[in-house]
């Protein structure tokens, strides 16, 4: 094994790579656009010698992007069993964020350690996908190798829950050893070694429609009743479980009552049984009364993940490597928020996730990540795509 310190990774190249990446905008909901970064993407994995899989999209998300890398045991063995790295290629942000005078357009600001540099979905994932392609890109050109095989594999639907390729990712999973997980690094430098349980919900409240002007007393409203519905869905929020409404939808004309109403809930705890209790309280709701409808649906789920032995043992040889190439410590520590991660760790299969740059503004117009930290954050990937074994 190389050391880490000796591949010939640069911050600039590093950075002009990321702001093509960022530059292509790919919101979830628009599969188009998604399906114009798996083509990005796809064409660097091509360059740097992986043979690429494309995955069509389903559910009227994108496509997804299977890359597997050449490997010298068994034959090319690229189907042994080895490390899968994983992404999402998804963000937040609408198209016409970033470009050329978007309110997050590409910038830099600052110098030395406190530069930034900010762009659509540049922390929130692609900063972390990027580093991981150079981290490979420069074992590759340093003509060392990973003890196991290498699978690159990146999906268009995390930010709204993996409906999509949940199955995909827990199929590619089982067939691997590892899954490491470039989601941005926590404020303080550290990984992700467990995530808390997430549900959400899909919420309708159906009322009578009048005239809001002529005839106000004769319906009922739908917006009304999911306003009572929201307050009664954020009260469920306690310590050890949190509910919170983050998408409404309703009505077409101001001079009309609304009949229907839509939202979208979300609900997390650190541990499954306080999840499930809030699920049943979530699912137990019923209308305000006999003139309107109100009904609740359960949507995405991501389980628990725990760290167990396997993990700790995966964090600690990270931390080694991680003080080797300057990082210094690596705190590991559980995390909300979701990620795929849930769905590999709660397989048992040996998953780190946080390993990504260091950044911050995280679904924001304020998104960015920390200049200096991308070349150390490819290092510690680079170390343990070539340290981990079978």
């Amino acid at each position: 094994m190389i050391d880490p310190n000796q591949l010939s990774l640069d911050t600039e190249t590093i950075l002009a790579g990321l702001r093509g990446w960022v530059e292509v905008e790919s919101p979830t909901f628009d599969a188009a656009a998604v399906n114009r970064m798996m083509d990005t993407a796809s064409r660097d994995l091509a360059v740097m010698g992986a043979r690429i899989e494309r995955i069509p999209g389903r559910m009227g998300f994108g496509d997804c992007v299977r890359a597997r890398f050449p490997h010298p045991s068994l034959g090319g063995g690229e189907d042994r069993p080895g490390i899968l790295l994983m992404s999402h290629l998804d963000t937040v942000h609408p198209v016409g964020t970033g470009g050329a005078s978007g309110p997050l357009a590409f910038r830099r600001e600052g110098s030395g350690a406190a530069e930034r540099a900010y762009g659509p979905g540049i922390c929130d994932m692609k900063g972390g996908a990027y580093v991981s392609l150079a981290a490979i890109r420069a074992i590759l050109a340093a003509g060392a190798a990973t003890k196991l095989p290498v699978t690159v594999l990146f999906t268009p639907d995390e930010e709204v829950g993996s409906p999509s390729t949940r199955d995909l990712i827990e199929a590619e999973a089982a067939r691997h050893k590892v899954v490491l997980i470039p989601e941005p690094a926590r404020t303080d430098g550290g990984v992700v070694w467990g995530r808390y349980a997430i549900a959400r919900f899909a919420l309708e409240a159906i009322g009578r429609p009048s005239h809001a002007g002529a005839r106000l007393a004769e319906g009922r409203s739908a917006i009304r009743e999911m306003a009572g519905q929201i307050l009664a869905i954020e009260a469920l929020s306690g310590e050890d479980a949190t509910t919170s409404v983050g998408v409404i939808q309703g009505g077409q004309w101001v001079n009309c009552v609304p009949t229907v109403c839509r939202a979208e809930s979300l609900s997390m705890a650190k541990r499954q049984e306080d999840l499930d209790v809030l699920v049943d309280r979530m699912l137990a709701l019923r209308p305000s009364g006999n003139d309107v409808q109100f009904s609740v649906r359960r949507t995405v789920t991501r389980p628990v993940w725990e760290p167990d032995a396997a993990v700790r043992a995966l964090h600690a040889q990270a931390e080694a490597i991680a003080r080797n190439v300057g990082i210094g410590a690596l705190p590991a520590s559980s995390a909300g928020g979701g990620s795929d991660g849930n769905f590999t760790g709660a397989m048992g299969i040996p998953t780190l996730d946080g390993l990504g740059v260091m950044g911050g503004g995280i679904h924001t117009l304020e998104e960015h990540v920390m200049v200096a930290s991308l070349v150390p954050r490819a290092k510690l990937i680079a170390g343990l795509l070539m340290s981990l074994e079978g």
